[in-house]
């Protein structure tokens, strides 16, 4: 352990700050269950994109950006950058309908798109199974970084590191509701960039890796830099690249890049003054999360390979962590130990704020399934504010102590993350589809969630000798024409529940033509949309040029190759002036 006063001055801090926030604004957010899950729907979008970056870099980011460094190389993050078609998307085209919504959750829209009992099950059971299993999964994986923090850093047992960082992120998230959740999201957002801006300054000039040219050039880390796969063998490039591209991205629910929106990525866009304001939050998260924030992790973690080649080096190095956790997820942790006095401070800190930010975002976020889908829809209709406020804090701590006792069952991030996709294999579709095809039912949503669920429950029981990314095509393709061949064999909504979902988000595409000259057959008046899906397509492909261009020429400048990097920058700027050429055009 080697923190010094100035590093634990550091953390306690920060830690002061957080809770001083969140009793400041206890009494705005106990004020109904408006304010403490949606802060009142009046947030500014440049407070709302950056909380959006501060949930996302969570404790266990880097934990798993490294993992997949050391295993697969650099190529490896398409597992997560394809993600950001899914981002786009969300942005140009569902940011705009979350907020015509006006619903308080994205579960209360299944009473809106859908009618009758199903519909009413589907709420009750999603509240459950996304508000306090899925939800209770994630916050375990992040949690089981924290667990690994601690025990490197502070030589701490598990269960004390559960209990240290939790109690804080309770306290102010159950105080403060989402109004003290995003304010401290802000501050830890600029704790933790530059907190790995640091550390991976400080690592490249270490003297066992000897600056960031003798680092490329290492043996360890030379055949790890391609950005994209080695295209000559389809072992390599088939899961890095082209299942990611083709598949991942659209048909896997995954918190913070679910298509078509949803959980606290909605959340936040329902918290947004307008409809403008939701767009700018998404795209400003979408930008910075991919563009900005992965070269810092990336340089630290090859160096890991340098100082740590494999695990029985970490293992070598730490005697005392429990063998059961040492994984490659592992080698971030491990070279934190190698800041100095002050730096070290502030990236633990920043380590924490990222853990403090995801686990806030997901206990507000999954109490307000429990609070406003289950609770007041189906337990207590006639509940006050102040009940619903209590209920969320209550639910607040509850969600907190599961998710602690599953992180002690978890031992590797990328495992968790492989878990968490095959489990929504195959849903997102139906997340696209279910806006713009009127013929998407209750029941197209309930056998898709079933089916990927049961098929990654067997997936995992059975032994395939598959390797994941096929197992992930088989769910996704198994889920897909399941949930297809149970909506055209049901019944459609009815017309009024169409009609009324129709006129309130006003979906344009061929979709509902259908639908369309039911209802003017039937005399129905339906409003007339304003939506340009050319202009916002167009957006969406402008927008995927700007992240990923602007991604891969800071990859280009790390590498020293000026050249890439300055065609790329060319692509980035060509590409923002067409999006600005064209933002007038957009559906707003």
């Amino acid at each position: 352990m080697n923190l010094a006063s100035i590093d634990w001055i550091i953390i306690f801090s920060f830690f002061a700050i957080f809770l001083i926030i969140g009793i400041r604004v206890s009494k705005q957010a106990g004020s109904s269950a408006k304010e403490f899950f949606l802060s009142g729907r009046n947030l500014p979008w440049w407070l709302i994109g950056v909380s959006m970056v501060a949930t996302t870099f969570s404790a266990d980011t880097p934990n798993l950006v490294t993992d997949i460094v050391r295993k697969n190389g650099v190529a490896g993050n398409w597992a997560w950058w394809a993600f950001l078609i899914t981002g786009m998307v969300t942005v140009f085209i569902y940011a705009k309908l979350w907020r015509k919504s006006g619903v308080l959750t994205d579960l209360e829209f299944y009473e809106i798109r859908y009618g009758g009992k199903a519909a009413r099950f589907l709420r009750a059971f999603r509240a459950l199974y996304l508000g306090v299993f899925f939800n209770v999964m994630i916050m375990a994986t992040v949690t089981l970084a924290g667990i690994k923090i601690g025990s490197v850093l502070f030589d701490l047992k598990p269960v004390e590191s559960i209990l240290i960082a939790s109690i804080v992120t309770v306290l102010y998230s159950s105080l403060g509701g989402l109004r003290g959740v995003i304010l401290t999201d802000f501050l830890q957002f600029i704790i933790a960039m530059v907190g790995s801006v640091g550390a991976a300054i400080y690592v490249m000039n270490m003297p066992e890796i000897g600056g960031l040219s003798s680092l490329l050039e290492h043996e360890n880390v030379a055949g790890r830099l391609n950005i994209l796969p080695d295209f000559s063998n389809p072992s390599v490039y088939v899961p890095l690249l082209i299942v990611p591209l083709a598949v991942q991205w659209w048909s896997v629910w995954y918190p913070g890049s679910e298509p078509g929106g949803g959980g606290y990525i909605a959340q936040r866009m329902l918290s947004a003054k307008n409809e403008k304001h939701a767009v700018l939050a998404t795209l400003l998260y979408n930008i910075t999360h991919y563009a900005l924030r992965p070269w810092p992790w990336i340089i630290i973690a090859l160096a890991s390979l340098v100082v740590y080649p494999n695990l029985a080096s970490i293992q070598s190095a730490f005697p005392n962590i429990d063998a059961s956790i040492i994984n490659d997820d592992l080698g971030y942790s491990a070279m934190l130990m190698t800041l100095p006095k002050g730096l070290l401070g502030l990236v633990v800190a920043s380590l924490i704020a990222a853990f403090m930010s995801t686990i806030s975002t997901h206990l507000n976020w999954g109490s307000s399934y429990v609070v406003h889908d289950f609770y007041e829809r189906f337990i207590n209709p006639q509940a006050s504010e102040q009940q619903k406020v209590m209920m969320g804090r209550l639910s607040t701590v509850v969600l907190m102590a599961l998710a602690g006792i599953v992180a002690l069952f978890l031992s590797n991030a990328l495992d968790a993350f492989n878990i968490l996709l095959q489990i929504g294999a195959g849903t997102g579709s139906i997340f696209i589809l279910r806006w713009f095809w009127w013929r998407v039912n209750a029941w197209s949503e309930i056998s898709g969630m079933i089916i990927s669920f049961l098929v990654a429950i067997v997936l995992q029981a059975v032994d395939t000798g598959l390797e994941s990314h096929w197992e992930l095509v088989i769910g996704v393709s198994i889920a897909t024409f399941t949930w297809i061949l149970v909506t055209l064999l049901t019944k459609p909504e009815d017309g009024e529940t169409l009609t009324r979902f129709y006129n309130l988000v006003t979906p344009y595409g061929r979709g509902w033509n259908r639908f369309k000259k039911q209802a003017a057959q039937n005399g129905v008046t339906l409003k007339q949309g304003t939506g340009k899906f050319s202009a916002d397509l167009m957006a969406v492909i402008l927008g995927i040029f700007i992240v990923y261009s602007a991604l891969f020429a800071i990859g280009m400048v790390v590498y020293g190759n000026m050249t890439n990097g300055l065609i790329l920058g060319v692509i980035t700027i060509a590409s923002s002036f067409g999006l600005i050429r064209i933002w007038r055009k957009l559906s707003f």
